[in-house]
């Protein structure tokens, strides 16, 4: 282990120019014994990487304090994943941070993550608005190290000198001063990024507009005690509601977080051929039993875990539905656990944390991991774990409205099943009289690359009737 800090210092050498790559490069041998360092890199290294290493064990701590300034970079949040959405800063330009203090919240492809601090000291620049896409490595923001006595002797100096880096003239340094406007904040239209009096002057018209906005809402006429003259009252204030609904300009979402993923796997999924079989299920004993075990639980005992239980029971007969067949269509790999989907709408769009191993739990843990998940999902703190590795989706739109639907596969699944509403519907007995029967309308969508309409259909058979005779559930208990 100590050798592999070595060897992951050594490859960190070209980045000593960069104080707070060499600080994340450097910690496994600042804390080695001079010693040992010494020891391994006679043993492994030539003389000029010696000697660098021997040297990097007591000063690289040294380097960053006399730098000051410490990047903290957007680091790999999963596996495949080179980007990330920045949701939301916990801090600010100037504001004072703790060691393990969140600072930001970033959301990938996969799950939403809190980003910490690892430094003690103030925030020197954000680089990144929310809403902004941040790749892997990039920096997110910039921490003044504190001095330990709480002082920052370096703010001064960094601000200065990020004002002196701005290229324009003293003319338009001048202009800038004038109208209150920092060039840091200006992006220059000139050659090499130069700001040009143009730019200052567009900058200075958009501040004036703003501010004259903010004051025409903050000072209206009831207000100021003015009154408008009747010949000046346009045909605008006799406007209807709905005229001043259409004149307004359209909203914009931007595609991100869930959204994204979304768009991504949709559009993936629509290079597949998808087979959909749909059938009606009699829930009547389903329903009573519900009721019934309900009354014995402090779980939230829906219809889902239920359905979900019963799904994986029939998988063990039917392991092709929990697979997945690899990009060129050359090996279908039947998975040995039953990480089970659940389909969930948020403010962010659609997401689908799994239940992991649904044949190891009971009715009880699987509606309390359905609870768990909910709640994760509504308040946008899914992990990575809780949505990577499904081997089969349920999406139950019933609980919304709606009988049928053609569920889209959530690749690279090979089968996904869609619940619809129950509803009151008539339906004859063995004797040929009609009652009332809770009628249940089911899709299973699947990739027909990998699975056939025979399968499908016998499946379907099997779990139907395992719903429709919940006692059945008593044989699978081992």
């Amino acid at each position: 282990m100590r050798r592999l800090c070595v060897l992951g210092a050594l490859r960190g050498r070209a980045l000593l120019r960069s104080s707070a790559a060499c600080q994340f490069r450097l910690d496994g041998v600042n804390q080695l014994p001079k010693i040992f360092v010494q020891q391994r890199a006679e043993k492994f290294f030539p003389p000029r990487q010696r000697n660098f290493l021997c040297t990097m064990s007591g000063e690289a701590a040294n380097m960053v304090s006399e730098a000051g300034i410490v990047e903290v970079p957007l680091a790999q949040t999963g596996e495949g994943i080179v980007d990330c959405e920045l949701v939301r800063w916990f801090v600010k330009e100037g504001e004072c941070v703790e060691e393990f203090q969140p600072l930001c919240e970033v959301q990938s492809d996969k799950a939403t993550i809190e980003i910490t601090s690892r430094y003690k000291g103030k925030v020197s620049k954000v680089n990144f608005m929310p809403g902004a896409v941040v790749k892997v490595g990039e920096t997110l923001l910039e921490i003044m190290i504190s001095d330990g006595d709480g002082s920052f002797k370096l703010e001064e100096k960094e601000n200065s000198q990020r004002e002196r880096e701005v290229l324009a003239t003293p003319a338009v340094r001048s202009l800038a001063r004038q109208l209150g406007i920092a060039l840091k904040d200006v992006a220059g239209s000139g050659e090499a990024g130069r700001v040009l009096k143009d730019d200052v002057l567009k900058i200075a018209s958009v501040k004036e507009a703003v501010e004259s906005d903010i004051t025409g809402i903050s000072s209206t006429p009831a207000e100021t005690g003015e009154t408008v003259p009747a010949d000046e009252i346009t045909d605008f204030d006799k406007i209807s509601a709905d005229r001043v609904e259409q004149m307004q300009d359209d909203k914009v979402i931007p595609v991100r977080g869930f959204r994204r993923i979304m768009a991504k796997t949709m559009a993936a999924a629509a290079s597949v051929p998808h087979f959909h079989y749909m059938e009606e299920i009699n829930v009547d004993a389903l329903v009573k039993l519900r009721a019934h075990l309900q009354l014995q639980t402090r779980s939230k005992l829906t219809f889902l875990p239920f359905l979900i239980k019963a799904l994986s029971l029939t998988l063990v007969r039917y392991p092709i539905l929990n697979s997945n067949i690899n990009q060129d269509a050359s090996e279908i790999r039947c998975k040995t656990w039953h990480n089970v989907g659940v389909a969930m709408a948020t403010d962010s769009g659609l997401a689908v944390p799994n239940i992991k191993q649904v044949q190891k739990l009971s009715l009880e843990e699987i509606a309390d991991e359905i609870t768990r998940l909910s709640k994760l999902a509504a308040a946008n703190k899914l992990t990575p774990d809780d949505v990577s590795n499904g081997t089969i989706t349920v999406s139950n739109f019933g609980a919304i409205g709606g009988k049928f639907g053609s569920p889209v596969l959530n690749l690279p699944e090979a089968a996904i099943l869609a619940v619809g509403r129950i509803q009151k519907l008539p339906r004859f007995n063995e004797e040929g009289r009609v009652y009332p029967a809770s009628i249940m309308s089911v899709t299973l969508g699947a990739d027909h690359r990998v699975i056939d309409g025979a399968t499908i259909a016998r499946f379907c058979n099997e779990w139907k009737d395992m719903v429709e005779h919940p006692e059945k559930f008593l044989l699978s208990l081992k």
